[in-house]
């Protein structure tokens, strides 16, 4: 199964909802950071992309049909390559309410206790074994090093923000690409991918209040316990 969506935007752009309406249109499963939270033993694959190795993206997507959100946004131009007839969505929103919600979840980074955590369930669980690793790997290469560990300079972030989705406009071609807000619902995304639009409303998901309910300790435990962690010992 190949990729036939790869989203280019940054987290917090309204990714999770996107994810939920891509798996609606039958491009699902649809790969995010939650997946992969759940399914750790595929980090080697994301360290070895990091290098410039792409020889295992067929492993990392292993049952996926699309893939959204960090960490595979910073790789979409290793993915585009890798999958020549995917599409490619940059979901955006307003620069400064994008960070103001950023800096609400995602920078905050590791809940207090999580990494142990993860050492006492990995006692049970193969994927929370592999948390410590999934932590190295974002902490590494996307706090301190995408992130430059500046989450918290507003203006170096929104400059950030502002000059990848520039980026990524010129790097797609016009015909691959669909710049997309949320709000604009599924007119704009089923005409792009070729679909009907579904009766139902666009899905809303993972605001900022749900977020933080997800990154409470007793959550994030099921996550890690890994639904996906079987396919690999």
């Amino acid at each position: 199964m190949a990729l036939e969506v790869i989203g280019a935007g940054f987290g917090r752009t309204g990714t999770e909802s996107l994810k939920a309406a891509l798996e609606r249109l039958g491009f699902g499963p649809c790969d995010h950071m939650f997946e992969l939270i759940k399914s750790t033993w595929r980090v080697p694959y994301l360290e070895a992309l990091e290098r410039g190795d792409a020889s295992g993206v067929d492993a990392l997507f292993e049952g996926f049909r699309s893939a959204v959100d960090f960490p595979y946004a910073m790789y979409y131009r290793q993915l585009m390559e890798a999958y020549p007839h995917a599409k490619v969505v940059l979901t955006v929103r307003d620069p400064d309410a994008w960070y103001e919600s950023a800096r609400k979840t995602i920078f905050r980074g590791m809940p207090p206790g999580m990494l142990l955590m993860a050492r006492i369930v990995g006692l049970v669980s193969k994927n929370a074994r592999g948390f410590p690793r999934w932590w190295a790997y974002v902490d590494g290469t996307l706090f301190k090093g995408f992130f430059q560990g500046r989450m918290h300079d507003k203006a170096f972030m929104i400059e950030l923000f502002q000059r990848w989705n520039e980026e990524v406009k010129a790097t797609v071609p016009s015909e691959r690409l669909l710049v997309f807000e949320v709000r604009q619902g599924w007119e704009p995304l089923c005409g792009f991918l070729g679909v009907d639009v579904p009766s139902e409303p666009f899905p809303r998901s993972n605001d900022g209040r749900s977020f933080q309910e997800r990154a409470k300790l007793r959550n994030f435990a099921k996550l890690i316990g890994g639904s996906g962690g079987s396919r690999r010992s």
